[in-house]
């Protein structure tokens, strides 16, 4: 079982996202959770993350979750939104170094690391959002099949 734990900073808009879009994929062999650097317990996803999700017809029950070390423990490898998540992530639990990357880092991605925070746009913004984490998502997945 690999479990995967999305951070970004709120955890309203790209981490439950992205793991309602793992989720999503319903792959035998993962457990998903999402988190937020600076996240306000309990609270729910944007309006237009939600909304984006039911475009895609992706069953989503969201509670924002803080970043806590249960939850960096729980975690078999840890994919950020951006690389100022990854270096905060790393300042406060170093001992996570060999499984803490930015989701584009690990997809392979070269140049900018960061997926952009949609955060107070558009509908149109959180559309480009989804369909850049459902890119990479379905590279990570193709990934971590193949070295398995």
């Amino acid at each position: 079982m690999q479990r995967i734990l999305f951070v970004c900073t709120g955890n309203t808009c790209r981490s439950p996202m992205a793991e309602a879009i793992l989720k999503g994929k319903k792959i035998d062999g993962f457990e998903v959770k999402s988190a937020g650097i600076y996240a306000a317990t309990g609270s729910e996803a944007s309006a237009h993350a939600k909304k984006v999700l039911d475009d895609h017809r992706i069953d989503h029950q969201h509670s924002s979750h803080l970043l806590d070390r249960a939850s960096v423990q729980w975690a078999d490898l840890i994919l950020t939104m951006t690389g100022s998540h990854k270096n905060a992530i790393l300042h406060q639990y170093p001992e996570t170094a060999r499984k803490v990357f930015t989701l584009k880092e690990f997809t392979g991605e070269q140049y900018d690391v960061d997926v952009v925070d949609p955060y107070g746009g558009s509908l149109a913004i959180y559309q480009e959002t989804y369909q850049e984490l459902d890119h990479l998502i379905s590279k990570a997945i193709e990934k971590i099949q193949s070295s398995q």
